[in-house]
């Protein structure tokens, strides 16, 4: 099974349980042609660059199955905040950051997704503030790295930093090194933040905040999630697609916009490989409506 059309990118977030090499492999198997992976265990501090045979093995299978290294994610471990107040974990935070950076050069993977930040009550401002510095921190380690970081916009929950553009675009003006800097959009983290994508309207809205904000150039990726809560519930509950408030119907107007189109579409939808397989075989169908 494969995507059929070869100008979309659609695929999951994949496991790396098995290895990083047999990553493309599995996504060709859920009819994948693009995939996000996280560089190491999510949920540990811990982090280390994959030995050669491993590195070597998995770009040739990224050739074997015809992924193209464009639509290929890391997405950041659980623990990073770049906006805690508390010193220890800012710190191991940006030496993490700085490791999956090197984690994605070694892969040839070019683009690394994050959530900016929380600011755990020490307010916006200073939480952005202390995002802006790590990042710079991290990239200015790895000027020689060709990685670009992706700020992913998240649901207004708790003390999370990023749930609109203007945020986003403070973080990335106020950055020293604002080209290497890009951002993801998620459909159930802006669902939640009241950006309504069941209208072509409110899609258009969307896409010209963007626009404005930080420029259509720097989506390089959508997280494509239907959401279990209604619009602005601020929950971050994702849900399979069609099967939440989002609907078929919405997907079916936020998927025949053209700039849409140009970036790779990766699920996080609840499950594992069987269920993401069911998702991509109804994103196609929506597609082909």
């Amino acid at each position: 099974m494969r995507v059929l059309n070869s100008e979309i990118h659609l695929g999951a977030h994949m496991p790396i349980s098995r290895g990083f090499q047999k990553v493309p492999e599995e996504v060709a198997k859920i009819g994948g042609n693009a995939f996000q992976i996280f560089p190491h265990n999510a949920r540990q501090w811990k982090a280390r660059i994959p030995d050669r045979n491993v590195l070597n093995q998995f770009k040739r299978n990224m050739k074997k199955y015809r992924i193209e290294h464009k639509a290929a994610f890391c997405h950041s471990g659980y623990l990073i905040n770049l906006a805690s107040p508390k010193d220890d974990v800012r710190r191991k935070s940006i030496d993490l950051l700085e490791k999956e950076m090197r984690i994605c050069e070694a892969l040839g993977i070019k683009y690394l997704n994050i959530h900016p930040g929380s600011h755990l009550g020490s307010g916006e401002d200073v939480g952005i503030d202390l995002i802006v510095k790590g990042l710079d921190e991290v990239l200015k380690r790895t000027e020689n790295v060709e990685v670009v970081i992706l700020l992913e916009n998240v649901a207004p929950k708790g003390s999370a930093i990023g749930y609109n553009f203007d945020q986003m675009k403070r973080m990335i003006e106020m950055s020293a090194f604002p080209k290497r800097l890009g951002v993801t959009y998620d459909t159930c983290h802006g669902f939640d933040a009241g950006y309504d994508i069941r209208t072509p309207s409110g899609v258009r809205k969307l896409l010209d905040e963007i626009d404005e904000k930080v420029g259509l150039e720097r989506l390089k990726m959508i997280h494509l999630n239907d959401s279990k809560y209604p619009l602005g519930a601020a929950k971050d509950r994702h849900e399979s697609i069609g099967f939440g408030h989002i609907g078929r119907d919405g997907f079916k107007i936020f998927l025949s916009f053209d700039e849409v189109r140009k970036v790779p579409w990766i699920l996080e939808t609840p499950g594992g490989n069987e269920e993401h397989a069911e998702d991509i075989r109804r994103v196609l169908e929506i597609v082909g409506e």
